[in-house]
């Protein structure tokens, strides 16, 4: 019938003599149409395999982030002190290159870098005693935590590591050789406090200058508080680290971040340094620059919190009912 389909009857048989005739009939050659098919089938295998990328990417770019803020910290404020303190030999430079001064100057270059390179991606903690302060005070998830630190300390380790390649051969002169390595160039990436210090000494300066940190950071991130832009937040870092150095930075080399000291530890322990990192003032590495900074920073967000913040996400929740809620409480 014209206009229509006409439809015929298939003869019936064996399906296995049909399908025997398809397979003859198929061509032993791919077609153009085949190779396309054979390249739509193939897509969707590179595209899972680059999604599957993305998915790693994002999964670990928070981490990443602080893992290259510390290390960028580590690069500006060792690589200062090794400077400073290795161009004091003739034999390195011909005359001193920097002051104490410096030193400040390096890490406050170091803390301000770090947090630009960080602060959009992973809020720029860049420091341990930061991360467990913003999770009890500021709901930042606890589950992130574990990760963080990892980042943070495997920073300062790669970071001590970059540094220490850059100034092996200052460090070989000022020690008096390849295989001798003491606290005097140790000092350069760890921290370690004057002779005449006392233990509960050490432990306080640490714990007041992260407590002052803690405290700074909590108000430069309150927008109820004047709070600086994003951008300007890294400067303002900036100012408060030259302030902390000035202040309090004589006596124990003001850590101030486990990941600080406790990374560059780490590969100096790796690099030759012996047990003596570790047995220094009986464990002096655990309890100032690890303990004194986590438990500094716990303070100085309670002091915050207690007596100046007036936001709802914090533990501690002092916020006074606006005249309209009053006004709601009273007729219900």
């Amino acid at each position: 019938m014209s206009g229509q389909h006409q439809i015929t009857e298939q003869p019936s048989g064996n399906p296995l003599s049909r399908t025997s005739t398809l397979i003859q009939e198929k061509p032993l050659t791919p077609t153009s149409s085949h190779a396309e098919t054979q390249k739509h089938l193939e897509a969707p295998r590179q595209s899972s395999f680059l999604i599957q990328l993305q998915d790693i990417r994002h999964a670990i770019r928070m981490p990443m982030a602080e893992f290259f803020g510390v290390a960028l910290l580590i690069i500006f404020g060792a690589g200062s002190a090794c400077q400073v303190v290795l161009s004091t030999n003739p034999n390195v430079a011909s005359s001193d290159r920097g002051s104490f001064l410096s030193i400040n100057l390096g890490w406050a270059i170091g803390i301000a870098m770090g947090a630009w390179v960080s602060g959009g991606i992973s809020g720029g903690h860049i420091n341990p005693a930061i991360t467990i302060a913003m999770a009890t005070y500021r709901g930042f998830p606890w589950r992130r935590v574990p990760s963080y630190i990892f980042a943070q300390v495997l920073g300062g380790v790669v970071g001590a590591a970059l540094v220490y390649a850059n100034y092996i051969h200052a460090i070989d002169i000022f020690e008096g050789g390849r295989h001798v390595r003491t606290q005097a160039t140790a000092s350069l990436f760890a921290t370690y406090a004057l002779p005449y210090m006392t233990q509960v000494s050490c432990f306080f300066s640490e714990f007041l200058a992260t407590a002052v940190l803690s405290m700074m950071v909590l108000a430069l991130t309150d927008n109820r508080n004047g709070a600086p832009t994003n951008g300007l937040l890294p400067f303002a870092l900036f100012v408060l680290f030259i302030g902390l150095g000035a202040s309090l930075g004589m006596e124990t080399a003001y850590a101030l971040n486990p990941a600080r000291d406790f990374g560059p530890r780490l590969f100096l322990a790796m690099s030759g340094y012996g047990k003596a990192l570790f047995n220094y003032r009986s464990q002096y590495w655990l309890w100032a620059p690890i303990i004194a900074p986590v438990l500094g920073a716990q303070a100085g967000g309670l002091l915050y919190d207690t007596f100046l913040y007036d936001g709802d996400n914090s533990p501690i929740k002092w916020r006074r009912a606006s005249s309209q809620e009053c006004q709601l409480a009273e007729v219900v």
